[in-house]
């Protein structure tokens, strides 16, 4: 894309993720994700149904009247995005590749975070780091973000999830929020994930095509792996060629289920053929529960 095309595509997921944040997503994100704790706001008169607990012995021996201490959630706290730019980033056989459904993701979780006062930082990562984006807060801050999604160039085609991971416990320190966007294509990233989910709110977004899933029913086919470039000419009408590549693909998925749910991380999966808005609400809402 040239640079007219880009900034074309940045403005149209800014209008439509924004938009969601506003008016759904914000008040989702809110709820979902708590602050670091409470801190002490202001005292008012104590009002029958308040907690004994929270009188204020001081201000009330000095009114000779029972006044109550008001504590506030401290809001605050940063999300940070790990997006995968490795080359299997870059598939999509229907309405967008996985970059864009990245994009928009990523966007919607951004406005709802900027929204709520808090920072967001971005980790790109292949099978190594590939860029670091400091947490910052502001609407110019987030179009960066979505732009370098777009269009960012790994110098590397694989993916090492593992390491990304130990990366970002060694940088961040405070807990956060961390969306961890992939298409999960490794293995060996389970210990880190656990050790991240202890620290920190860790969400895995599967970020997944069809056609990865199960194949359809189109005769000779060459399939390619993207990130080791090996291909193979096989027959997708053998119907039990077909099957047993949708089992192996649905065993793989269950198998990240489990173990995540083992570490303590959530788990969305997304696809570039349907619409993010459900799975998104339905997270939520969850969470929320």
């Amino acid at each position: 894309m040239d640079t007219k095309e880009i900034l074309k595509k940045v403005r149209s997921i800014e209008i439509k993720t924004k938009g969601l944040s506003n008016h759904i997503f914000a008040g989702e994100y809110n709820t979902a994700f708590k602050g670091r704790g409470m801190t002490f706001s202001e005292v008012r008169e104590y009002e029958i149904g308040d907690d004994l607990r929270t009188i204020d012995w001081n201000v009330t021996a000095r009114y000779n009247s029972p006044f109550v201490k008001i504590f506030e959630e401290e809001r605050e706290i940063t999300l940070m995005l790990m997006v995968d730019v490795s080359s299997s980033s870059s598939f999509g056989t229907n309405k967008r590749f996985k970059r864009e459904l990245v994009s928009e993701i990523s966007a919607v979780l951004a406005f709802s975070a900027i929204k709520n006062n808090d920072k967001v930082g971005v980790i790109f990562f292949s099978d190594k780091i590939e860029k670091f984006i400091s947490p910052s807060k502001g609407k110019k801050h987030i179009l960066r973000i979505i732009k370098e999604i777009l269009t960012f160039k790994s110098s590397s085609k694989k993916t090492n999830i593992k390491k990304a991971l130990e990366y970002f416990n060694r940088v961040t320190k405070k807990r956060s929020i961390c969306f961890l966007l992939s298409d999960f294509f490794d293995s060996d990233f389970f210990e880190p994930i656990k050790l991240s989910a202890k620290r920190h709110d860790l969400v895995a977004v599967n970020t997944l095509d069809k056609l990865e899933l199960e194949i359809p029913n189109v005769g000779l086919l060459s399939l390619q792996d993207s990130e080791n470039e090996n291909e193979i000419l096989v027959d997708s009408s053998d119907r039990k060629f077909r099957r047993n590549f949708k089992k192996k693909q649905c065993s793989r998925i269950e198998t990240l289920k489990k173990e995540l749910r083992l570490t303590g991380a959530d788990y969305i999966q997304l696809l570039t053929q349907e619409d993010i808005i459900s799975p998104l609400i339905n997270f939520f809402k969850n969470r929320n529960k």
